[in-house]
Parts: C-alpha cells; structure tokens; sequence
C-alpha cells in the first residue's frame, strides 16, 4: 500500500504542531507501508519506503492581500494531482491541502482521509490572519470535510467539536486517533549552557512557553500572569511565527510592559531548533501552555517527555493530555462563544499565575508530576501505537472487508 500525506509543514520547514505531526507520523508509517509526503517548499528526498516531495504555489498569484495564502492553497493542491493518480489512498492535514484529498477523490477514485488539527469554524480570530481568505479556507475545509471516507480527530475533545461544527457529519466517519511523542527524542536532558547562551540562570527556576504568536496558543495571557508571580520569577518565552504584525506588536506591547516589573523575561523570538527546546522543557521549573483553543496540544507532550510538570488550560484535547493534579494543574476559563477568547482574561490570567505560584513553591509536587507525565507519554503516546492504528484505518477503506 502506498499512501499520499498531504501537508503543509514538513521538515525543514515546520513552525506548528500539524508539522510536527506529520513528520514523525510518516517516519513510522514508512517502516510498515509505503509513504509519499506532499508538501509546499522545493524538495525530492527519496529513502526505501518514504519520498518526500515538495512544490510551491503558482507564480502567477502576486498579490499582497491577507488572502493570498487561501489562493495559494488551491493552487498548489491542482498542482499536486499530477503526482497523486498512483497512490492508494490520500491522507490530507490542515485546510492548506484538504482540496488535494477532496479532488484526488473525485479525479482517481481514491479513499480520502483527513486529519482535523483545528477547526475554522471555531477560529474566528483566523479573519485577522487570512482576511476575506478565512472565508475560502473555510469552505475548503467544510468541502473537504463533508466528503472525506474518514476523519481522525486528535482527540475525543476534537471528535465532540466536529459534529458541533459540521453536524451532517456521519459520526461513524470519525476516528480519535492521538498525537504522538517520540520517546527516544524528548527525554530529560542537563544542557545549562543553552540557558545562559540566552542570558537565562539555570541555577534558579523558571516558567516556559514554547508556541507560535497567534490568538489560539494564548501567549499574551501568560505575558499579563507574571506580574501576579513571585517577584522576580525567571520566565522564557520561546515565542515565534506570529500570524500577522499586528499580534507581533501587541505581544511586543505586553513583554515590554511586564519587564517594568520583572526584567527577569527572556523572549526568544524565533521558533527554537528541538535540542534548544528539549534542554528548555528539561531544566523549566513549571511549563505552561496558556491556549484557548487546542484540539490536542502536542507541545504539553513534549513538556511531560521531558519530566517538566505543566499548568494548561482546561479546554480541547489538554484534558485528555494532562491529568489535573497528578501530571500538572489544569486552569479552566470562560470562553466566548464566538471567538473561544476568555470571557475575563484578568481573571483567567490570575489564575495561571496562581497555579505556576504554587508549583514554583512546591519543588518536590512539581518533581512528582514531571515523573508522572513522563509515565503518562510513555504508556498512552508512543508514536510506533499510532502509526498501526492509522495504517489499520487506510487498510479498511482501500481493502474493506
């Protein structure tokens, strides 16, 4: 069986958790079936059982609107079915390719899977990002989604929020299949050098974040926590990509305005490589993972592999990920009904802050979950369990029994 993934992200270029996804997804389907990966960006990698193939968008498409990236998206995912009439079975991830799926479908007659990362419905702020474009990507992603043989949600939170958002969905269409970790990789490592390469002091705690700058991680709620912290409490923000300029400039806003009270804020603004982030989630006192909308949160699996305890938000998939009082604290909130924003973000902000505090001044509580976590990833997240459930999945719709 050969199987097409279609993504966006793919090494060397990932900046979100669908990359990551997709990275390590194929790596350990390719040990049992074959793979093609299709993504955006110039490449041709070929190795026994995995190629990896790269294209760019259409030329033609100059413009600087907000909604060129919805433009671009359709036009890559025409180009892509040139490549797609011999594959068995198609498996898109994120809006960016849902159409290459959709349209293989139509023109091959090929099974369609689609992994649901997030959900446009439930991502108004994604208008700010994408502009009249968030109109088109979420028809691609209704279009696609309505036609796919099988959906996998990434968690059991994900597969609730898809019938909200689309309820001709059949549910029997729907498969929870979670993220995973490579536990080899993500382990405890002792790297102090890497923190004071940054100007961090490695022999005094501090509170991590590690995401993009959008509305849906919640950085900028963290950001206005740290003035109910300790005083002087050590915080590392590793904080990239951020989706437009105008999130840049307001998370800038906020950094500068917390480091009146505590110039003790470390923000790397780039997306750290992984051996950078594995040493930040290893020595961290407390991770914490501020996000408003997460269908399953793969960075609190990173954080737990790494034995760091977590404070996260109690919505989406981190229910599923983090268990409140065992491997971190859970904090919920309020959300609006629109937008998922916290209905009080003083309050929810507080909240965090309360929660971190009493991590930071319970060393041997936050040792126990950090163990705790590392057990949790262990026992329930290996990437190897995952990759058999899906390859399980392509083989029912391409030889159904």
């Amino acid at each position: 069986m050969r199987v097409g993934l279609m993504t966006k992200e793919y090494p060397p270029n990932v900046y979100g958790g669908a990359g990551v996804h997709v990275e390590y997804l194929s790596r350990e389907l390719a040990k049992i079936i074959e793979v093609e990966v299709h993504a955006w960006g110039k490449q041709d990698i070929s190795t026994k059982a995995l190629r990896v193939i790269g294209e760019e968008p259409w030329d033609a498409l100059q413009t600087d609107g907000k909604f060129k990236a919805a433009l671009e998206s359709l036009s890559l995912n025409l180009l892509q079915m040139t490549s797609l009439g011999k594959i068995d079975i198609i498996h898109t991830h994120t809006w960016y390719v849902s159409m290459a799926g959709f349209w293989a479908k139509k023109l091959f007659n090929i099974p369609f899977v689609l992994t649901t990362h997030s959900l446009e419905p439930l991502r108004a702020w994604k208008a700010e990002q994408l502009g009249s474009g968030y109109a088109m990507s979420s028809w691609m992603e209704r279009t696609a989604i309505l036609d796919a043989d099988a959906i996998i949600a990434v968690s059991h939170g994900t597969k609730a929020d898809i019938l909200k958002a689309y309820p001709e969905v059949d549910e029997a269409r729907i498969h929870v299949i979670y993220n995973g970790i490579d536990l080899d990789e993500y382990q405890r490592v002792s790297a102090p050098e890497i923190l004071t390469r940054h100007g961090i002091d490695p022999t005094k705690p501090y509170v991590l974040f590690v995401g993009r700058i959008t509305r849906q991680k919640g950085v900028t709620h963290l950001v206005d926590a740290i003035q109910y912290l300790p005083e002087g409490t050590q915080v590392v923000l590793c904080a990239g990509a951020p989706d437009t300029p105008e999130i840049a400039a307001e998370m800038r806003a906020k950094v500068e305005e917390a480091r009146k009270q505590n110039p003790n804020i470390f923000w790397i603004d780039q997306m750290v490589a992984k051996s950078e982030a594995i040493a930040f989630y290893s020595q961290c006192a407390v991770f914490c993972c501020p996000s408003v909308y997460e269908p399953f949160g793969i960075i609190n699996l990173e954080a737990m592999a790494c034995q760091a305890p977590v404070v996260a938000s109690a919505t989406g998939g981190i229910l599923e990920v983090v268990v409140e009082g065992e491997t971190g604290y859970l904090v919920p909130f309020e959300p609006d009904p629109v937008t998922t924003f916290p209905v009080d973000p003083e309050q929810f902000s507080r909240d965090l802050a309360a929660k971190i505090t009493a991590l930071l001044e319970d060393p041997a509580k936050a040792r126990a979950f950090g163990e705790a976590g590392r057990r949790r990833v262990e026992n329930t997240f290996a990437w190897s369990a995952i990759a058999s459930q899906t390859a399980a999945l392509y083989h029912s719709l391409v030889d159904p029994q």
